[in-house]
């Protein structure tokens, strides 16, 4: 029932067009995953992720409301077309629209789980029932995207200029942060979810193109080249907290690298099917990792100035920094005995 509700908030946040009914689909979003985080109530972990994401996502929201407030007061309406047309005739007030996409961002950069505000991100995932760490790592990713594109591409495009750059630095943070710390990590989900970090920041580094040369041409292929890596990203991670999922049973948790020593032999089809995931995961050819990966850094190499050239190179760099980790869980399954 939570999960239902969850996707319907995740529904309401696509198809929204008032800035009300999107901020309504995103709480009904997040109540539903404080309480699937914090399901298991004899469980000190849980509690505390729940507890934690309670208080980080209801500040997170806040900040988001505060922000749509903003934009309410710099253009006098809530309506996502009326806001567009308003801030591209540049009659909204430009210091209440600034302050207004300060605040949008962080709360959707919380919502995303990107660095830096990323905190919450491994003790929820951690801390979660493997089944609802699979729909928290995934559904409300989708319903964060629908929402940032729908605000700043479909209201505040006139600005493209000032929140690009603020992506960029929040894609470059995410891509260091989650690779790096990733590497360090012996349990699986807290693995998984610093590589949701690195990935968000895929993700967001190719909006550096929406306002290249203060021309916009190149909006529509980053946020299709985005959207796709997103679910690519959504697939493979489902496919991931499936099989460890499938792997645990009642009293033991499959989420540490040492239970899946000896998988190969003992469950082919499991190791296969997780594999993938992580070569999918990994950007290794073939997959659709692979094909989102390189969608991005064809989009940022389209734009033709160094800033996007760097950006491509530095994308590419610390994806290979990223592989290490998911060769890592391979290798632990395949050739690793107990």
């Amino acid at each position: 029932t939570l999960m239902l509700f969850g996707l319907l908030g995740v529904d309401i946040m696509v198809s929204g067009n008032h800035l009300l009914v999107i901020y309504l689909g995103l709480e009904l979003v997040s109540l539903a995953s404080f309480a699937l985080v914090a399901l298991r109530r004899g469980h000190a972990l849980s509690v505390e992720a729940g507890m934690k994401y309670f208080i980080l996502g209801s500040l997170a929201s806040g900040f988001l409301l505060y922000g749509l407030s903003m934009l309410y007061g710099a253009t006098g309406t809530m309506y996502l077309p009326e806001v567009l047309q308003l801030v591209l005739a540049d009659v909204a007030k430009f210091e209440l629209l600034m302050l207004a996409l300060v605040f949008i961002v962080a709360g959707l950069a919380f919502k995303l789980g990107a660095a830096p505000f990323h905190m919450w991100v491994p003790d929820v995932y951690h801390g979660a029932p493997t089944g609802s760490t699979l729909f928290v790592a995934t559904a409300p990713k989708l319903g964060a995207f629908a929402v940032l594109i729908r605000l700043l591409v479909g209201g505040l495009l006139g600005q493209a200029q000032h929140w690009q750059m603020m992506l960029v630095m929040l894609g470059i943070c995410s891509l260091l942060i989650g690779n790096l710390a990733a590497i360090m990590q012996s349990n699986i989900k807290r693995m998984l979810a610093y590589s949701t970090i690195a990935q968000n920041g895929f993700m967001l580094l190719v909006f550096a193109v929406s306002y290249a040369n203060d021309n916009n041409y190149l909006l529509k292929d980053a946020v299709s080249a985005s959207l796709f890596y997103l679910i690519g990203y959504v697939l493979a991670a489902m496919v991931a907290f499936g099989v460890l999922m499938m792997l645990s049973r009642e009293g033991f948790e499959c989420e540490n690298l040492d239970d899946l020593k000896g998988l190969g032999r003992c469950y082919p089809f499991y190791t296969g099917v997780m594999t993938v995931a992580m070569l999918s995961l990994a950007g290794v050819p073939l997959t659709v990792g692979f094909y989102g990966k390189f969608r991005v850094i064809q989009v940022l190499l389209a734009a033709q100035t160094p800033l996007h050239t760097g950006l491509a190179i530095f994308a590419v760099f610390t994806s290979l920094v990223g592989a290490f980790y998911y060769l890592r869980v391979i290798k632990v399954m395949c050739f690793d005995v107990e």
